[in-house]
C-alpha cells in the first residue's frame, strides 16, 4: 500500500539541563539549544488526490504547531508540565502527544522528531511502543 507523507520544520530556542544524567556531566549545568523539530503526517489518499491535492495545508499544520511552540520558544524547559527531564527523546515524545491530540480526523501524526544540534536527535513514531518520563 502506498503511502503519503507531508513533512514540516519549526525552530524555537530553549534553555534547559538534565537532572537524572551523573555529577560532572556537562548537560547537568543549564545550557541552550536552537532546536528543530519536524513533523510528519499522513491521511487517507482519497483526501488527497480527489480534494485540494494535499494531505493538510501546511497553513492549517502551523495553526496546531505554531501555539505549541510558543509554549516552549525562549523558555526553560525544564519549567514546563511534562519536561522535568528534557532529554531529546522526551521533548519529542511531549510535541508527539500535544500534536495529535489536535489534528482534525482523518490527518494522523507519523512522526515527530526534536534536532538538539545538526549531528543529534530523536525520533518518536507512531505505533512505537515508549515509557513514560
Amino acid at each position: 500500500m502506498k503511502q503519503l507523507t507531508a513533512t514540516r520544520h519549526y525552530h524555537f530556542e530553549s534553555a534547559h539541563f538534565l537532572p537524572r544524567v551523573p555529577d560532572g556531566h556537562k548537560c547537568k549545568n543549564m545550557h541552550g539549544h536552537n532546536y528543530k523539530l519536524e513533523v510528519t503526517i499522513t491521511g487517507p489518499r482519497e483526501k488527497w488526490v480527489d480534494d485540494v491535492g494535499f494531505i493538510m495545508d501546511f497553513w492549517d499544520m502551523d495553526k496546531v504547531v505554531d501555539p505549541i511552540i510558543k509554549e516552549v520558544d525562549h523558555k526553560v524547559l525544564n519549567d514546563i508540565v511534562g519536561l522535568t527531564n528534557p532529554t531529546a527523546e522526551n521533548i519529542t515524545s511531549w510535541f508527539f502527544d500535544r500534536i495529535q491530540q489536535e489534528l482534525p480526523a482523518p490527518i494522523s501524526l507519523v512522526a515527530t522528531t526534536i534536532w538538539e544540534t545538526h549531528q543529534c536527535c530523536a525520533t518518536l513514531q507512531a505505533g512505537v511502543a515508549r515509557t513514560e518520563n
